[in-house]
């Protein structure tokens, strides 16, 4: 059964229709990602899908007892509780029983009520376990802790927090209160590269349905198994992640563009039929071939090319009423020769980057280099190089300092210790993420002036329209443009300037997936040297060759050679070879704790601590046999609540003697 089914869904502000005709299903455990430029109504579907916003017409139709799961892009998430208090609000219930364990256990005590309390007791605390109630505050800490809080932050009021952070808590909200649906909205947004990460993991064991938009093309492809693509020219479904959706979507443009040609072809030739035979011998079936195209053409414009050309003849004439005259040879050739491919490609960025001149070999190299301000030393980079035509990408957590080195390597902030030095005939081109080269109070076409004086009014405004700002666009103040607009205007003046070196600051922060492709593209074709701050992990796996990485633990940069993947698997490699050494650490520990084989091997002391470490191994051993014992026949009670009663007690009893071995055997082991 599916989870959400709809009808023809279709929305319009006042005269403006987002979208029409829309009709989907979101089965049982989805992993559906919706995909499309800015300003097709994604967001908007799944506010309506989420039972946010209604649609303008259609239905929408959810499974019974269906629980939604809503994230908003920025969560007005007001409350006035803490962060650890919002994060027990999904489990009210099992709170609830545990406060009623407690008073049983108390009333057990009573006799005139013990035995009714000691039968729900024994009960109760079978489902208490089952349902998670020993581990619910383990979980809380791990969904925090991988959404990147900081264990000082649980208490801190939600008022307190940034609308970012406020935005986490709703996503670690929804991921504990486990719904059956979980509806994403850019849930990447305000998370960083460790983050995002642990979000993938903790999705793919998810057990419910997931319906995702996302700009994040490296987390699609890691979590989801669907796309939907939304484009001005209709709504398509595709099978795989990410990468198989961009093979598929390939496929599918030349598949058309050939359906298109051989289509368009098939129609010149009836026309140039039509033509010789119009005044000649088959006048009478020339005439039925002219009817039949006119036809043709009109049920092209009213149901549309791809429409028509799935339709036979006879279809289309019972489709289609004419109540015009009969079109003439000419005006069929004319509008045969005018029909236009059918695409949901959408708008691309016409973007070109023209490296200057050849820069020297050595592009950047430091010497001893620390980076960040007095007082707040960020990290050290020691000495580290930058070659011509390699693309380097600077990861780490926010906050690590990435925006605070590439401001050192243009001297706008000076190194705390060390120097930076920049190779022969360089000419740097710099993306800021937050734009502040950008002037609010110019316009565009002021803002392309500043940077080519040259250019002619008209000229200006035809550059601007390759960066997909049309008509009286050129004109509007910086100060009202959304972000991706910014972004996409910071790029068409990062590519007037020549430049062989760029320095390029989250390049992708609030490109729809169309403009990422492209930029992707241009800055693979580029023929000068980059050096790239980003989050977007497809971007960097396409492009880097190598990746420097801020430990801000350690405060250092660490620089691998290599890809991204190939950093992630040494990565992954590494951590699984410290597991290992965990592993191989306990069980030495274990081992040191055995009695020596002489007298001579140790002094007293040391014999009498491994001889009590061997002592808490056989209890806590011995212990968790009664436990995993006592368990078992509280999941199923037997019907003596004095027996019941017993159990309970021996569970809470062996629990707290197992504890305190615990705690004492880690003590002693340490020595």
């Amino acid at each position: 059964m599916s989870l959400i089914t709809a009808t023809a869904l279709a929305k319009s502000f006042g005269p403006e229709d987002i979208f029409a005709n829309i009709s989907l299903s979101v089965p049982q455990r989805a992993r559906i990602a919706i995909v499309g430029p800015n300003g097709i109504g994604k967001t908007t579907l799944l506010r309506i899908l989420a039972g946010e916003e209604m649609p303008s017409a259609g239905t929408v139709a959810a499974a019974r007892k269906l629980r939604i799961g809503y994230l908003p892009q920025e969560a007005g998430f007001e409350s006035a509780h803490t962060l650890w208090e919002e994060c027990l609000e999904p489990f009210a219930a099992l709170q609830a029983q545990e406060a009623e364990l407690r008073r049983l256990e108390a009333a057990m005590s009573d006799p005139r009520d013990g035995r009714q309390a000691l039968e729900r007791y024994g009960r109760l605390q079978a489902e208490f376990e089952q349902s998670g109630g020993y581990t619910y505050t383990n979980r809380i800490e791990q969904v925090l802790t991988g959404l990147g809080f900081g264990r000082e932050e649980f208490s801190y009021p939600l008022a307190h927090l940034s609308g970012g952070q406020r935005t986490r808590a709703l996503l670690a909200r929804l991921l504990l209160s486990e719904p059956d649906l979980l509806v994403l909205d850019e849930p990447t947004n305000h998370l960083d590269i460790q983050a995002v990460e642990w979000l993938e993991g903790y999705l793919n064991q998810w057990e419910g349905g997931t319906l995702i938009v996302s700009h994040d093309r490296y987390f699609l492809d890691k979590v989801v198994n669907t796309i939907w693509e939304m484009t001005r020219a209709g709504f398509e479904t595709y099978h795989g992640n990410y990468s198989a959706y961009v093979d598929q979507r390939q496929e599918r443009w030349e598949r058309r563009q050939q359906v298109f040609a051989e289509e368009k072809a098939r129609l010149e030739r009836e026309v140039e039929y039509i033509r010789k035979n119009i005044s000649g011998q088959n006048v009478s079936q020339a005439r039925g071939r002219l009817r039949r195209l006119h036809r043709y053409l009109h049920a092209v414009e009213q149901l549309g090319l791809e429409a028509a050309m799935g339709k036979a003849w006879g279809e289309i004439s019972q489709d289609v009423q004419v109540t015009v005259s009969l079109m003439s040879v000419e005006e069929a050739q004319r509008r045969v020769r005018g029909l236009k491919e059918p695409s949901n490609r959408p708008p691309q960025l016409h973007l070109r980057l023209h490296s200057g001149q050849r820069s020297g070999e050595i592009v950047l190299r430091t010497h001893d280099l620390r980076v960040g301000y007095p007082g707040n030393a960020l990290f050290w980079a020691g000495d580290i190089e930058l070659r011509r035509l390699e693309c380097t990408a600077l990861i780490g957590p926010n906050g690590a300092g990435k925006t605070t080195f590439l401001k050192t390597i243009l001297e706008k902030i000076p190194p705390l210790e060390g120097e930076v030095e920049l190779g022969a005939s360089l000419q740097v081109g710099y993306f800021a993420q937050a734009h502040e080269d950008l002037h609010p109070e110019r316009t565009l076409v002021q803002e392309i002036e500043a940077v080519a004086p040259n250019m002619l009014p008209g000229e200006i405004r035809a550059y601007l329209a390759k960066f997909l700002f049309s008509g009286d666009d050129a004109f509007k103040p910086v100060s009202v443009l959304s972000g991706g607009e910014r972004g996409r205007l910071a790029l068409a003046k990062l590519a007037l300037g020549g430049a062989n070196l760029l320095l390029l600051d989250e390049p992708t922060n609030h490109l729809d997936i169309p403009s990422q492709e492209i930029l992707q593209q241009v800055l693979a074709d580029f023929a000068g040297t980059i050096l790239l701050v980003s989050h977007d992990r497809y971007l960097i796996d396409a492009l880097a060759t190598q990746v420097w990485e801020i430990d801000e633990a350690e405060q250092v940069l660490r620089t691998f050679k290599g890809s991204y993947s190939l950093y992630r698997a040494e990565q992954e490699a590494a951590q699984e070879a410290e597991r290992e050494a965990a592993r191989a650490a306990v069980e030495a520990e274990r081992a040191k704790a055995k009695p020596a084989t002489s007298p001579q091997r140790g002094s007293g002391e040391e014999r009498r601590r491994i001889k009590r470490l061997q002592e808490l191994e056989a209890l806590i051993e011995q212990l968790e046999g009664e436990l995993s014992g006592l368990t078992a026949k509280l999941e199923n009670p037997p019907a003596d609540p004095a027996v019941v009663y017993k159990l309970g007690t021996d569970y809470v009893r062996v629990q707290e003697e197992l504890d305190g071995l615990l705690h004492e055997w880690a003590r002693v082991s340490e020595g």
